[in-house]
Formats: C-alpha cells, sequence, structure tokens
C-alpha cells in the first residue's frame, strides 16, 4: 500500500512543517517557532508569501522595517526563552536577503538561535541572468547568500522542492542543540519555493526536539572537586550558559554552600539573581573592581557556560596567579577546553548539582580567612560608588552612570534592561542590580549597534508583563529607529532611554587612551579651518524622531526628571522615548582588568608614542597564555 502523500509546493510545506514543530525541556512543550517575520519581494512574494496566505494560519506573519533588524528580533526572542523558542525570518533575493548576514551573526556568535530563508535565484536557469544576480566569473552556482555560510551554524540551498525532507529536520536539530546552535540558514531560489512535490502525509505531524541536558562525566567531577580541595582562593565566571540552562539556584547553592565568589560575563549577567556574600556582579574589563581583584589573585577558576573571550579574560591578562588552574563546564567541548581547563562537558544545571553533591560528601568547606578577603574586596567597591561614581562633580551636568542608577532604582520585579553598543553594555554590566528580578539583557558578544530596539520587540514578545527598557547611545538610536513603527503596528510596548551624549563617546574615550587624540567619534559639524569634523555638537531632535514612528517621548537633564519620566512612561501603553542629556565625557571606574588594544608601533604624536610605552609595558608584564 503507498503511502500517503500531499502534493503542495515547496514554499507550502515549509509553513505547514514549521506550524507543528515544538520543543520540550523538563517535561514542558512549547511551539517552537510561533511567528516568522518578513519583508517581501519578488524573491519570496510568490512562494513563501502565497504559503502564508494559504496555509499559515497557525504561523502569524509580522511585518518589520529592515531585514538585518527582523533577525536581531528573532535574537532577542530567542534569548528572553532561555532558547527554547525562536522565530523564523524570511527576505527576498539580493539586498533584502544580505541584509540579514549582520543579523546571522549577532545570532551565531551569540549561540542564539535563529531560522534564516533569504531567496535565491532561479535553479532552473531557463531566465539567464536575473535581476540582483551576482555572476560570478568561475563559480556559476555561487550567490550572495553564500556569505551567510561562515556566519551561520548551518546553511543549505533548495535547488529540488524534495530537498525540504532532509534540510529542515536537519535545521531544527541545530537550532535546538545548545552545544551547536546559532543561525540556521536555507537558502530558496525563487523558482523552486512554488515548484510542486509529492510530500509523505507523515512529515506533517507533530514532532517535539527535546533539549538535552547533557549530564557530567563522574570522573571528571571528582577530578574537579580535588582541585577545590586544595584551592585557597577559587573564583566562578559565570556565564550565559548559566541562564540558557535556568541554573541561577543551583550556582548560588554551590556558590555560597562553598564559599567561593561569583563574576559575571556580559552574557551571565543575572546569573546570581539574589545578592548574597558571594555574589561580585559582573567581571571582565567592564567588570566590577572587586571582582576583577578577586579573579587576579584566584588559584583556581570555574568557569561556567562561558566563551572566556578577550573582555572577559582581559586579553589573557585577568588571571595573574602563576598557579591558577581552570576547570570548565561547557555544553560545547570547544569552550570546554579552553584555557588549558579540566573540562566538563555538560549541561550546568546537571554539572552544578553533580558538583554539590560531591563536595557534600568529601566535606569540602570554605576558607574562612577568603571570606574576609571577599567582604573587603566588596565593601571597597561599594565605597568607590558612593563616594565618587554616584556623585555629582563640579561643572558638569547629569551623567550616563547617574542616569542607569535611577532607571534601577525605578525598575520593578520582572523589568528587563537592554543593550548591545556603546558605553551602555559596560556601564550596566558594572552597575545594574539585577536582585529582585530585574533583568539586564546585554548583547556583547557581537557588540552589533542597531540591536536593541528589535531585540526589544523580541524580548517584549516573550514577556508580556513587566517594562522592556532599551537603554542605547544616541549613535545607536540613529542606526536603527524604525523599528518603532512595527512597536506600533503589532502593540509591543518597548520603552527607549536615549543617553544624547552627542557622539560614540566610548570609543572616543579609547581613542584618547590609545591614540591621545579626539578625532571622529563626535556628532560635530565640519570646522572649515581644519576641515574636520570639530566644530560645534550638530542638533538632532530624537524626540520629535521618535514621536513621529508613534512614541510618546520626553526630554530630560537631572535625575529628577528622569524619574518623573519614568513613572509617567510605565503607566502608557505604547512605545515610549525618554531622551536624557547626559555629560559627554564622563566613564565608569576602572574594573582591574586591562585590555589588549595596540596604539601605533610608529608615530610621531607624543600622546601615541606615549601611549604605545604603555602598552608594550602592560603586555609583558600582565599577558600571558593557559594550555
Amino acid at each position: 500500500m503507498a503511502a500517503k502523500t500531499i502534493r503542495l509546493t515547496m514554499a507550502q510545506a515549509i509553513v505547514k512543517y514549521l506550524q507543528v514543530q515544538y520543543s520540550e525541556r523538563d517535561g514542558k512543550q512549547r511551539r517552537l517557532i510561533p511567528a516568522m517575520f518578513g519583508i517581501f519581494g519578488h524573491g519570496n512574494v510568490a512562494g513563501l508569501g502565497q504559503a502564508l496566505i494559504e496555509y499559515g494560519a497557525e504561523l502569524p506573519f509580522m511585518q518589520p522595517h529592515n531585514e538585518q533588524s527582523m533577525v536581531h528580533t528573532a535574537s532577542g526572542f530567542a534569548k528572553a526563552n532561555r532558547r527554547l523558542a525562536m522565530l523564523a525570518c524570511t527576505a527576498s533575493i539580493g539586498p533584502g536577503s544580505t541584509n540579514m548576514i549582520t543579523g546571522a551573526a549577532t545570532a551565531t556568535v551569540n549561540r542564539l538561535p535563529v531560522l534564516l530563508l533569504p531567496a535565491d535565484y532561479y535553479a532552473t536557469r531557463h531566465q539567464g541572468p536575473v535581476l540582483q544576480q551576482l555572476e560570478h566569473p568561475i563559480s556559476a552556482d555561487v550567490s550572495v547568500n553564500d556569505a551567510f555560510r561562515p556566519v551561520s551554524r548551518f546553511f543549505d540551498r533548495m535547488t529540488r522542492p524534495e530537498h525540504i525532507l532532509t534540510a529542515l529536520p536537519e535545521a531544527m536539530r541545530i537550532l535546538t542543540d545548545p552545544a551547536d546552535t546559532g543561525a540556521a540558514v536555507i537558502a530558496l531560489p525563487q523558482d523552486i519555493q512554488a515548484h510542486a512535490y509529492d510530500y509523505p502525509a507523515t512529515f506533517f505531524e507533530e514532532r517535539v526536539w527535546d533539549i538535552e541536558r547533557r549530564l557530567p562525566n563522574p570522573a571528571r567531577i571528582q577530578a574537579a572537586i580535588e582541585m577545590l580541595k586544595h584551592a585557597q582562593r577559587p573564583v566562578i565566571i559565570a556565564g550565559g550558559g548559566v541562564i540558557y540552562s535556568e541554573a541561577h539556584a543551583e550556582l548560588q547553592a554551590f556558590a555560597n554552600h562553598f564559599g567561593i565568589p561569583v563574576g559575571e560575563t556580559f552574557a551571565g549577567k543575572g546569573a546570581m539573581p539574589d545578592e548574597t556574600a558571594m555574589t561580585l556582579g559582573g567581571f571582565g574589563v567592564t567588570g566590577t573592581g572587586s571582582a576583577g581583584k578577586l579573579v587576579s589573585q584566584a588559584d583556581v577558576i570555574v568557569c561556567i557556560g562561558t566563551r572566556l573571550t578577550d573582555f572577559t579574560t582581559g586579553s589573557q591578562s585577568a588571571f595573574n596567579n602563576p598557579d591558577v588552574k581552570f576547570i570548565s563546564i561547557n555544553v560545547n567541548g570547544h569552550d570546554a577546553y579552553k584555557q588549558g581547563a579540566l573540562p566538563i562537558v555538560a549541561d550546568a544545571r546537571e554539572a552544578l548539582r553533580a558538583l554539590t553533591e560531591a563536595g557534600k560528601a568529601v566535606g569540602l568547606q570554605p576558607n574562612p580567612a577568603y571570606y574576609e578577603e571577599i567582604a573587603v574586596a566588596k565593601e571597597e567597591w561599594q565605597h568607590l560608588l558612593k563616594n565618587e561614581v554616584f556623585v555629582q562633580h563640579k561643572g558638569e551636568i547629569f551623567n550616563q552612570l547617574h542616569a542607569i542608577n535611577v532607571v534601577n532604582q525605578q525598575a520593578q520585579p520582572g523589568d528587563t534592561v537592554i543593550t548591545a553598543a556603546g558605553g551602555a553594555p559596560g556601564d550596566l554590566h558594572q552597575l545594574w542590580d539585577t536582585t529582585n528580578q530585574r533583568h539586564c539583557h546585554l548583547e556583547f558578544g557581537f557588540s552589533c549597534m542597531g540591536y536593541e530596539i528589535p531585540a526589544g520587540l523580541g524580548v517584549r514578545m516573550a514577556q508580556p508583563e513587566g517594562e522592556v527598557y532599551v537603554l542605547i547611545g544616541d549613535g545607536t538610536y540613529l542606526m536603527q529607529p524604525s523599528e518603532l513603527v512595527t512597536a506600533m503596528k503589532e502593540d509591543l510596548k518597548i520603552t527607549l532611554i536615549i543617553m544624547n551624549n552627542h557622539g560614540f563617546q566610548i570609543i572616543r574615550r579609547l581613542q584618547m587612551g590609545r591614540v591621545g587624540v579626539s578625532f571622529g567619534n563626535e556628532f560635530r559639524a565640519r570646522d572649515n579651518g581644519t576641515n574636520r569634523l570639530e566644530g560645534e555638537y550638530v542638533p538632532i531632535d530624537f524626540a520629535k524622531n521618535a514621536e513621529s514612528m508613534g512614541a510618546k517621548t520626553w526630554n530630560v537633564t537631572t535625575p529628577e526628571g528622569l524619574t518623573k519620566a519614568l513613572a509617567e512612561a510605565r503607566q502608557e501603553t505604547s512605545s515610549c522615548a525618554i531622551i536624557v542629556e547626559i555629560e559627554p565625557h564622563r566613564y565608569g571606574p576602572g574594573s582591574n582588568v586591562w585590555w589588549d588594544v595596540a596604539p601605533a608601533e610608529v608615530t610621531s604624536i607624543p600622546e601615541t608614542q606615549q601611549a604605545r610605552q604603555e602598552y608594550l609595558e602592560n603586555r609583558e608584564k600582565l599577558q600571558r597564555y593557559h594550555y
């Protein structure tokens, strides 16, 4: 007896398939891909567009205003859903599809699952060169979509309608694998989208993808406990893996029971959601001074769910104990073996449970003298904040550090603050208090300007309750404000807090430290005398701009004004934008962690010569390999 088939176009089959995919972890099921974002063009309107009209009742179509933005929205949605649910994105041939590449890179670098369906050129070739086609001189089968390959965890191009029978399940496998997830890209030639095939009916039956919790190797757990038994100053570096595993309670229990302080990476911000004696806050180049000091002296460092990039390791300068050893818990073997660590390739929650049980079994105890060191380091940091950071400096206006403190104080349980680039990620990493369920969503794996507003929409889609604060600089706002229109259409309220400091001031800070001269980072008019951008600040009315796209707006210049605006914005039901005029050149305190950015080796500028000398001294003194 022949198996039952359903004759559909490839695009129709994709739409029907996506609607019956589910994820499951810890016994809880949910729709894997509950919606599709897209902008139509000739490459997808007659294919996927037609399929969504006819078969997409359970796959709502959402229309953004920039293809890169919709991928960022998908990333924000996936992050807020702990990678258990994600969105699909479709774009037309050529620039529509290549606009998604930055979004794909951002998702893949941050290990966030997004399904991308870029349209592609005709596979049949009857038409000759088509609109927007790249004609490669030696590779006729190359299209601009091949640029997705290095920034994707999975890439395939459909040249036959039946190819989706293998491509879609493989994409789902990648998207639901914590170790391999990122952007999954299936390129869809315009003609093949409309070609029909007799698909097996079983292909459209509900399928549940289990999000596995990999168990640790018991021998590695015992080896880790042996290392911790001999440690005098252990430290934990908690990354995003703790949050995606929902291992917050297990991390706090482990840290508190054995007296091991915890510093958080950008992605791991909020891994320790309660303030305890072991909570250090952010760690790394933009972390707290207490975390930098304690990690510098640590003899055993337990890395949990972190990629250990240069902002975390201080470009391999943060670990100054000559005998330091590493233990690394990660679902990804590549990351678990970094730093010459004892690798525990496992789910963070399961590994922490196993470590806690094993530590108790051997009577592992905290070091009382170390408790005092931790308390002193934390007190020094709090004293610095109170007496130097959160104070008004003579001759200066309200600054970004004050503004963040105000927002944090006004935030309520369930609120989330989001940022990705400029000075805001570092300041939030250092200053935001995640206790009392005040969440912090920092994208700093790719530090993608323009991520924040669309990602805020994704967070709002995943989180109907609480405020979603998008805290960004004026430079980032100017890159991608158009998704305020999407927020208005879809009734997705977000509140923008735009720090107006007249330029890319955090890069100016780096420039002054590594070059010694300000050039090209502030929003200034061209000076007729020097022919450089060093005239007066360019006046930009951000409030009017945001208002034109549907936002309720405020301009504030004081802490009191910001407090009032935040209270009023909370009562609004549509998106809001609060523009905060801040001191341009006031930055956060040091973290005691170096960062390797090399000044010019040859220069006639005296300030750069001095910066080069200091750089060489620091590199020689601080930087080392761990293997």
